[in-house]
C-alpha cells in the first residue's frame, strides 16, 4: 500500500476510527486533511491528533455544508468518508438531522466528487446496525436489509449512494460494514458510539457498569484491524462497488465480556438488568459477522485478540482519561 505523498481527506477525522486512521496515514507518508465538525454530540476530540497536529491540516467544518466539500475535495487521491451520526437513540429523537448527516450531506458529497474530483476513491464507513434482526448467523452480505431504527435507514442510503456513484458515474467507491470497533480514542463519555465505551468509564471510576440482557452474542473489531481494513480497501481496485463485512477474532455474550473486562482491569464489578423499553424495541438480539468476503477479496483479517484489545484500550484511558470525559 503506497500512500506516500498521496492527498487524503478524512471526514470525521478527529473522532475515533478517524484520527487512528489519520495516525497510520501520516505514518505512510500521506498528506492528510481531517474534516470534522467538533459537533458535541458527535466524536470528534482535538486530543486525537495529539502529538501529530503539525503533520495534518484541520477543517473545522460540517459535511452538510456542501461548498465546504465542494473545496476541500478539490485534488485529493482518497476519500475515507468517516463522517456520520451514530447513534441510535438520537436519530429517533431527531430523525431529520440523522437524514441531513447520513444522508443528505453524503449525496451532496458525492455530488461534488462527480462534477470536482472524479478520480477520487472512496471507502465509506457503513454499520452492521442496517441488517436489523438477523435471520440467521453468522451474518453475511448478502442477509436482507432490515434496520430497527431511523439510524440504520439513512445508513442504508448513504452506503447505496456510494455504490450508485461507483457504478453510474465511475467514481471508485466501496463501504466497509463496521461492527462494534473499538480502543483507545473511542467515546467513552455515553454510550453514543458503542456501550463498551461506557462500561469502560464505569470501571476506571471504580463504579459498576450495567450489562443489559446479557446473553446477546456479539463480535468486536480492534480499531487498529479496522484501520488495516480501511486501507486496504482504498489500496485494491477489486474493492470498487463492494460492500464488506468487518467482523471479530472472537464471538462472546455481554455477561462474559463483562466478566473479561474486570478480569483484564483487574477489578470492578458489574449488574445485569432487563432493558429499559425504549431500548428493547431497537435491540437486535444476537449479530455477529460473517467477514469471509473480504478476506478472500483483499486478504483482511482481524488480528487484535478481544483480550489485548480491551488491555490496550484499558491502559490508553488510565493515562488520557480527562480528554474523554
Amino acid at each position: 500500500m503506497d500512500f506516500n505523498h498521496k492527498k487524503v481527506l478524512i471526514t470525521g477525522g478527529l473522532g475515533f476510527i478517524g484520527s487512528h486512521l489519520t495516525r497510520r496515514l501520516v505514518g505512510l507518508g500521506a498528506l492528510v486533511t481531517l474534516v470534522d465538525s467538533l459537533t458535541p454530540e458527535c466524536g470528534g476530540n482535538l486530543f486525537n491528533v495529539n502529538g501529530i497536529e503539525d503533520k495534518v491540516k484541520v477543517n473545522v467544518s460540517d459535511v452538510c455544508d456542501a461548498r465546504s466539500m465542494q473545496y476541500l475535495i478539490q485534488g485529493q487521491d482518497y476519500l475515507f468518508n468517516l463522517a456520520g451520526q451514530t447513534s441510535h437513540m438520537d436519530s429517533m429523537e431527531d430523525p431529520e438531522r440523522d437524514m441531513e448527516i447520513n444522508c443528505r450531506a453524503q449525496l451532496s458529497m458525492l455530488e461534488s466528487c462527480r462534477k470536482y474530483n472524479p478520480g477520487v476513491k472512496i471507502v465509506f464507513a457503513s454499520t452492521r446496525q442496517i441488517y436489523g434482526k438477523p435471520d440467521h448467523l453468522p451474518v453475511d452480505e448478502k442477509h436482507l436489509l432490515r434496520p430497527v431504527d431511523v439510524n440504520g435507514i439513512h445508513k442504508i442510503a448513504g452506503e447505496g449512494y456510494h455504490i450508485l456513484y461507483n457504478n453510474v458515474y465511475g467514481i471508485r467507491a466501496c463501504a466497509l460494514r463496521l461492527t462494534n470497533t473499538y480502543g483507545p480514542r473511542m467515546r467513552i463519555k455515553d454510550a453514543r458510539q458503542t456501550f463498551l465505551g461506557l462500561w469502560i468509564k464505569r470501571i476506571l471510576e471504580g463504579k459498576p457498569f450495567e450489562v443489559w440482557g446479557g446473553e446477546q452474542r456479539r463480535d468486536f473489531t480492534y480499531v487498529d484491524d479496522a484501520v488495516d481494513a480501511f486501507l486496504l480497501a482504498a489500496a485494491s481496485e477489486e474493492s470498487n462497488g463492494k460492500v464488506f463485512n468487518l467482523g471479530g477474532r472472537e464471538v462472546i455474550n455481554l455477561r462474559d465480556l463483562a466478566h473479561l473486562l474486570v478480569a483484564v482491569h483487574g477489578g470492578g464489578a458489574f449488574e445485569t438488568r432487563e432493558f429499559p423499553e425504549d431500548r428493547k424495541r431497537i435491540d437486535i438480539g444476537d449479530y455477529y459477522a460473517d467477514d469471509r468476503y473480504i478476506r478472500a477479496d483483499l486478504g483482511w483479517e482481524p488480528k487484535i485478540s478481544l483480550r489485548e484489545g480491551l488491555a490496550r484500550t484499558l491502559a490508553f484511558f488510565r493515562e488520557h482519561e480527562d480528554h474523554y470525559r
